[in-house]
């Protein structure tokens, strides 16, 4: 059995030419792109593969707490894609840095003091949005983060080398149990909440919605389902992962499907509502993206996050077709990318442009990410050895 994965010449290549156009992107931008413009792009693409990646320490604890069995026989690719948390969380503390302490008031309106001691509005959210709070509410978020993606990782790798008795058996639920409640608490107080109002929704200081931090969640979290599986798939083509079945696929492909409609509940519910309301504090927001030129973009979210899942992947064969669910991952992680585009940019660069830079700069992450999680595989077999669930896994129909 294949379970010590070898990185193929051909993938570290293509991480490393990512990550070249990447740095190269970055370089020219810093130089010659608009100020604005520039971390505005660093902002967006930092901020949603972030949380991409930490997509799959979310599912690692959402499966275990929730006593599933059928992911472990692909457990350890969440836990590589997992492991890029840390590296990127390192770069969103610099750009948010950049961004709070820098004054880059074209993306935060809110640094520029003399803007706030005018406006009524920003300074009675003062306490909410400063230098201070932003920062150390930002570090002790990605420290966490961080903190437990490594524990439970670490925590996995070390349980391939106990026995099999049951009550080893017991230790390992019991202790992922605890440590995955823990985690499920911060992201919770981060991702369900804070998180998104600390560095997306303060975009357009001026506007707020309830919803804004589960509507933020699901577009990352079915991201991070689909990363999951076009590794699963990679893996699988190469010949690593016997137990993952057409079984497993089609249920990757069902949460795809699900969240798809989520999201999409989540998209209408949050514009319907104040679209009723008709609240000046609330449209603001909407204006440029409904009735501006943004319209497009904010409606090809739909028909790309939407309606194309909800048409490919509603028949149960399309769930369990590799180059289907392939490209339907592709297209939902370009969707949501292109969602939280438009998140970012109407507040702060305002003009509709082709994101020539932002795509750049998307690309090295993209390498940067493959080539984190590449290496991860290489550290670990491919099968947990001893967990107690496995069985569950192999033998998983549905």
């Amino acid at each position: 059995m294949k379970d010590q994965f070898v990185v193929p010449a051909r993938l570290r290549t293509t991480s490393f030419v990512l990550m070249a156009i990447g740095l190269l992107t970055f370089v020219i931008g810093l130089f010659a792109a608009d100020t604005t413009l520039f971390w505005a792009g660093l902002l967006q693409n930092s901020a949603f593969f972030t949380l991409v990646v930490l997509a799959s320490t979310f599912f690692i604890a959402a499966t275990t707490l929730a006593q599933g069995g059928w992911q472990m026989s692909f457990r350890r690719v969440m836990e590589a894609i997992s492991m890029a948390v840390p590296v990127l969380a390192i770069i969103m503390v610099i750009v948010i840095g950049f961004l709070v302490i820098g004054h880059k008031t074209g993306v935060y309106a809110w640094t520029d003091a003399n803007m706030v001691a005018h406006d009524e509005v920003l300074k009675s959210k003062s306490a909410f949005l400063s230098t201070g709070f932003v920062m150390t509410a930002t570090v002790i978020i990605l420290g966490l983060w961080s903190f437990f993606t490594i524990r439970l990782r670490k925590m996995s790798i070390q349980e391939d080398g106990w026995d099999l008795k049951p009550e080893t058996g017991k230790r390992i639920l019991w202790r992922g149990t605890v440590w995955c409640g823990g985690f499920m608490v911060v992201y919770v107080l981060s991702v369900g909440s804070t998180t998104p109002w600390i560095w997306l929704m303060n975009i357009d200081p001026h506007w707020f919605s309830t919803m804004y931090s589960w509507y933020t969640f699901v577009s990352s979290f079915v991201s991070g389902i689909a990363l999951i599986t076009l590794f699963v798939v990679y893996l699988k083509k190469q010949g690593y992962l016997p137990f993952v079945t057409q079984e497993h696929l089609h249920d990757l492909g069902k949460f795809l499907f699900a969240f798809s409609i989520f999201w999409t509940y989540l998209w209408f519910s949050q514009y319907m509502l104040i679209w009723y309301a008709n609240i000046p504090d609330e449209t603001v927001y909407f204006v440029p993206r409904v009735r501006g030129e943004w319209r497009p973009i904010f409606f090809l979210n739909l028909l790309i996050n939407f309606v194309t899942p909800f048409l490919i992947l509603m028949k149960r064969d399309s769930k369990r077709n590799y180059t289907t669910v392939v490209f339907m991952c592709i297209v939902i992680i370009t969707g949501h990318w292109i969602d939280f585009w438009q998140m970012v940019m109407p507040g702060s660069v305002h003009h509709l442009h082709f994101p020539i830079f932002e795509l750049g700069i998307g690309a090295g992450f993209i390498g940067l990410i493959i080539y984190l999680v590449s290496t991860n595989l290489t550290k670990a077999p491919l099968t947990v050895k001893n967990h107690p669930y496995l069985k569950e896994s192999i033998l998983h129909h549905t």
